[in-house]
């Protein structure tokens, strides 16, 4: 289940400072951009049969797959 699915923009911020506040280790799956931003340490990326490292933020990535949908260009993309 995405944890974020039925969170507004407050929530999801409150979740991201529990989740920096814990201190145990914490594997995040989501679409969340927003979330994702504020809470990983390290982003890895499933893809064709394997998970790398990404060695960048995710803005970053997200630029990535901005450009390489031809998108590169649309409104909220920075």
């Amino acid at each position: 289940m995405q944890p974020t699915n039925h969170l507004d923009i407050e929530a999801i911020d409150s979740l991201a400072e529990a989740i920096k506040k814990f201190n145990g280790g914490l594997v995040l799956v989501s679409h969340d951009f927003r979330l994702i931003d504020q809470v990983a340490d390290q982003i890895w990326i499933c893809e064709g049969g394997k998970v790398t490292v990404w060695k960048d933020d995710i803005r970053a990535y997200k630029k990535m797959l901005a450009k390489k949908m031809g998108l590169g260009g649309v409104p909220g993309n920075k």
